[in-house]
């Protein structure tokens, strides 16, 4: 009765079936992995911020790759910034993220000699790329700042491509091992976000604040992996199903048909029997 599931068009069918269910049900955990590394990471977002600032050099020391729990931490630094090392960052956006232009990077010299180096935020790019643009100035003297501990960035893990043979003092990546090689000083391990004290005018924009409420659609997209994994069995049933009944519909149109003919065990060729001869032509007999 299912003997056409044997066939190589539902052979090819069955198989791809049973090789989707599996690929779909790891997609649908990938993706809640996926949830699980936002949430996680909007909790620590979060209690990082709120925790109580401290001062950088408990966080991080020259050549130390900052931990991944440190990350967001406020942290405040007191020193003198260095502008005659001060390079901009390229392709980076603005709070309305769709702007783009430079992050200002500026060290900041420390009361014992060792820097750190401070993002103090986005202008705009301008006109030339080949030049370097018109920074706002930073405050005079020793000021404290006051921001967010962020890791040094890579390739692998940004994604951005650390382009060489760039113009002078503009950089991809930020990174503190990297620009320890032009300050000519010790630098701290990662580098600040600054959110305070506010530059005058707003200039440079202040980097915002990380999202961490949002959760992202990754357990949406999860649920509907694992749906249709389950509608694969479902829908080969459904498909098995209608086969079978089209095509005992199909044998049952063929028999009927078949039924409705000439009978077969009938001679085709048989003769209808002569009629006898009527009586009046016979002779009457004479009477005596």
């Amino acid at each position: 009765m299912y003997r056409f599931l044997l066939s190589r068009q539902w052979v090819i069918l069955t198989l791809v079936g049973l090789v989707l269910i599996p690929v779909m049900i790891k997609l649908g955990f990938w993706q809640l992995h996926r949830h699980e590394h936002k949430v996680a990471q909007n909790q620590l977002i979060a209690s990082s911020l709120a925790a109580r600032p401290v001062p950088v050099t408990e966080l991080t020391a020259p050549g130390r790759n900052l931990p991944h729990h440190d990350m967001w931490r406020t942290v405040t630094a007191t020193g003198t910034f260095d502008t005659a090392h001060e390079v901009v960052v390229r392709q980076r956006t603005a709070a309305d993220e769709q702007s783009i232009g430079y992050y200002v990077l500026t060290p900041l010299v420390l009361g014992d000699g060792r820097a750190v180096l401070v993002n103090r935020g986005w202008i705009s790019a301008g006109n030339d790329l080949t030049k370097f643009p018109d920074v706002p100035a930073t405050p005079r003297g020793k000021v404290t700042v006051t921001g967010r501990m962020m890791a040094d960035e890579t390739t692998a893990v940004s994604g951005i491509k650390d382009t060489k043979g760039l113009p002078a003092r503009q950089i991809m990546l930020i990174n503190s091992k990297e620009q320890a090689k032009r300050v000519g000083r010790p630098l701290l391990g990662g580098y600040i976000e600054q959110t305070g004290p506010k530059p005058p005018g707003g200039k440079p924009e202040l980097v915002p604040e990380p999202d961490h409420d949002s959760i992202g659609p990754h357990m949406a997209y999860a649920v509907q992996w694992w749906l249709f994994a389950a509608a694969v069995p479902v829908g080969w049933v459904i498909l098995v199903r209608r086969e079978h009944r089209d095509r005992v519909e199909a044998a049952a149109k063929e028999k009927e048909a078949a039924g409705a003919g000439p009978d077969p065990e009938a001679p085709e060729d048989a003769e209808t029997p002569e009629a006898p001869e009527s009586d009046e032509t016979a002779p009457v007999p004479a009477r005596s």
